[in-house]
Parts: structure tokens; sequence; C-alpha cells
């Protein structure tokens, strides 16, 4: 059984573990038949796209997969090392009953795991994944068998199709009119190559940190402030229009304007949101409960625009654009939503949607940040071993709802309480052994001070 030290998590987000700990070849193969036998339940011989971030533990974990896929019967179309959001685009491209991507997204390198997507090239919904994790944990473990050759194709044409698909979506003649250079740090992830071509065909001069798929990253991996000195200290250097960071599988898109301030991953969705409803003149936004009120305030600026909060994760945040026939999404992770492009958090989206506003407007991307009006966030990371393990959450929200029970609370997702000062959000993470405290309100001593009530209430300080 999985440990603190090394857990084997799965969630609707998927599957994570330790590398040659909790994520093994049969474990890939095993997750890869539970998948294939929950398409198979519903579909004769269905088309799976894969693929993998550039971890060098992926390679065989993604055979591994390919490997538990074709013994179902599903017919394996292989992407090779390519972004999350470009397997969304392929699964749509190959019109695929489903798609598995071989990721630990942002987790350090000793980390890596599978995710699943639909025939919609989006994660499936919580009852599916359910039903998929079932499958897993009743699986047992069989002799491994090699790929079969003739359920097997190889694709080397993804990275091209999705950097085509976005750069015709956005007004090039403005962008490459606007003399533009970037950094952009890939940090040797899946987005390297994806991101070189979209500025080739957005005509962007790029200055490209750590822009080879080595799999070996020069820093820990999520794009937080702390994490991109390199890429803050490069743009400020002056000339550059801003820097972008991706995280391994490239869903994720950090910023940092023309002057090396760290814009961080919250204004990504808020900017794109702000570029499309100017394209569109009004529309439906949907993101999550750990989200910031800047897209709220964004959307305040279009009438009869406005936005639907929904529980952490793509599916929720996807099932709500579908509904509502939204115009873009995502979360505060940086991760947004276009659904043009596709049904996946998609950097390249971000990218392009930017780097059109800045273009457009005619303004620094400094200038267009400030046009947005600033919120202060706490996001605070707690192991769960260091609080009696997952054991612990549910006490910890109980006491919460009922120390803020005279607030206004949403419990769909652990729990988020709003007060007249801001509000905080307190919840279990999908892809982490641990728990999330988020908090925003107008000035930092405030956020900090909610943080510390709702930690103090929960027993976790």
């Amino acid at each position: 059984m999985a440990n603190h030290d090394a857990p084997l998590i799965l969630s609707v987000s998927g599957l994570r573990g330790i590398v040659g700990k909790t994520m093994t070849d049969e474990v890939a193969r095993r997750y890869g038949r539970a998948f294939g036998q929950h398409l198979c339940s519903t579909v004769k011989s269905p088309r799976v796209v894969v693929a993998r971030d550039s971890r060098p533990s992926g390679e065989a974990f993604l055979a591994a997969t390919a490997a538990g896929l074709t013994e179902t019967g599903c017919r394996v179309i292989d992407l090779g090392i390519a972004m999350t959001p470009t397997a969304g685009v392929m699964v749509l491209h190959h019109r695929a009953d489903g798609g598995m991507v071989c990721t630990a997204s942002h987790n350090p390198i000793e980390w890596n795991g599978l995710k699943c997507l639909n025939s919609d090239g989006v994660a499936p919904p919580p009852n599916e994944a359910a039903e998929i994790v079932q499958r897993f944990q009743r699986g047992e473990a069989k002799a491994a068998k090699p790929i079969e050759a003739d359920l097997y194709e190889r694709d080397t044409s993804a990275d091209e199709r999705h950097a085509s698909l976005v750069a015709s979506l956005v007004d090039v003649k403005a962008i490459r009119g606007a003399h533009l250079h970037v950094v952009i740090d890939s940090v040797n992830g899946a987005g390297c190559n994806g991101a070189k071509l979209l500025m080739q065909k957005l005509g962007v001069a790029l200055t490209h940190l750590y822009g080879e798929p080595t799999g070996q990253f020069p820093h820990t991996p999520e794009p937080t402030r702390d994490n991109l000195i390199e890429l803050a200290a490069t743009t400020a250097r002056g000339g550059f229009a801003c820097g972008f960071a991706q995280d391994p599988d490239a869903d994720r898109l950090a910023l940092v304007d023309e002057t090396g301030r760290y814009i961080g991953e919250e204004y990504t969705l808020a900017l794109a949101a702000f570029r499309v409803l100017q394209r569109e003149g009004r529309g439906v936004l949907a993101t999550n409960l750990s989200t910031s009120r800047m897209i709220d305030r964004v959307a305040s600026q279009f009438p009869h625009s406005r936005v639907l909060r929904t529980p952490v994760g793509e599916a929720h945040v996807v099932a709500a654009l579908k509904a509502a026939g939204g115009v873009l999404g995502g979360e505060g992770n940086g991760g947004v939503i276009w659904p043009r492009v596709c049904w996946v958090r998609d950097s390249l989206s971000g990218m392009a949607l930017t780097l059109e506003l800045i273009a457009t407007q005619k303004q620094s991307l400094s200038k267009l940040v400030a046009m947005i009006p600033r919120f202060f966030m706490v996001k605070r990371k707690l192991d769960l071993a260091a609080i009696g393990g997952a054991a612990a959450v549910a006490p910890a929200l109980d006491r919460v709802r009922k120390a803020f029970a005279g607030e206004r609370i949403d419990t769909s997702d652990g729990v988020r309480i709003d007060l007249s000062q801001g509000w905080v959000h307190l919840r279990a993470s999908n892809t982490e052994p641990i728990i999330r405290l988020i908090a925003e309100a107008d000035d930092d001593p405030c956020a900090n001070e909610l943080a510390d009530r709702v930690a103090k209430a929960a027993g976790l300080r």
C-alpha cells in the first residue's frame, strides 16, 4: 500500500505517483487497461490518442500504457512528446474516442502520472473518472505483453497542427506589425516545440530559455514567482514585450511583464478573458471556486456577460462552459480553456490571446495589467502527513463550516467562505498529498488575516 512518502494519488484529475515506487510500468499498464475497458464498454475498437511530457520516465510508462490499451482492443495513435492540450486537439482531429497523457504536470521530476481524455478531448466527468479508478483498483497484475503492432500507429504532426490552429484564430497581421520579442521558459518540457512554432507563425521574435524537451527541469517546474527568477531577470534586460512560463505538460501559463515583474498565473485567465470578450462583445465565462475575482471584474465591463463558478478541475469548468455556450473558461493556475481550440487548459491559447491584446491595444503588458482591479491572494499548502493524513481533511472542513455558519458558504468542493472582506477556500488537492488554503482580499494583510482565521478554525495551525 502507498504511504505518505510515496503516495499513489487517484482522483478526477487522473493518477500520479512516485517513479519506481508507486508509479511503475505495471501501474501504467493497468491504468491503460482500465481506461481501455471503460471505452470498450460503449464503443467497438475505440481509437485512443496517447502522448507524454518530456520526463525521462515517460517513454517506458507511455509504452506500458499503450500496451494496456491494445490488450483491450483499443487502436492507439501515439503522438510521442506532446502537450496535454495538444493531445486534446488531436483527439478532436482524429475523431478519437479518448486520449491518455503520461504526465505529472507541475509536480517535481520524481513524479509521473496519467491523465485521461474523453472523445471531446477533455478530462472525463467525475462519475466516469470514478468508474475508471474502480476498474483500475479491481484489475489484477498480468504478465506484460508487447504492444500489438496492428493496433498501433505514430503521428508526428501534432505540434504543427496545434500551433497552426491557434494562430488561425488570432490577428496575426496585428501581432506581426507590433514587432514583438518575448522570452519563454519552457522548462525543457513538452511545450518547447509548440511554443517555438507558434511564435514563428505569429511573427514574434523568441528568446527561448530551456527550450529543448529533455525533461531535465532546470528549476522546480511549477511556474510560480520563486521558480522563475531567471525568466524575470532575462525579461528585465529590456526590449521584450513580456515573458511566458510553461509547466512540463504546458497546460499552465504564468506571465512576466516587460519590466521583469512576475505577474503570475491569475492574470493569465483575466487577460485572456478580457481579449475574448473584446472580440465577442459579450459572453459567459467559467472558472473554479479558487480563482481570483479579477475575472468577475473583467466580465462586469461587458454588458450581459457573467462568470460561472465550479468545483476545481477541468471537467467541471468544461461542463459549465458547454452547458452555457461559454466563450472562455479556465482556472487561476494559469489555465486558459478556449473552446475554439480545445477543451483543455492551453498555454498556447494564453500566449496568443495575450500577444493579440498587447498588439491590438498598443499597450505594454504592465499597463494592461493595471487596467484590471487588483486583489491580493494568499496560497498556502499543508502536507497531509503533517496534519494526520487524508482522514484529517473532513473533520477540518467540518470545523470551518461550523465556525463560519453565519456566512455565505459553498461546499461543492471543500469549503469556500465569502465574507465582506474577501473569500477563503479550503480543500484537499486532486493532484498532491496536500490541503490547499487560498484567500483573497483587497489588500495583503487582510488576505493573510482571513487565511489565518480559517486555518485556526480548521485546527491547521
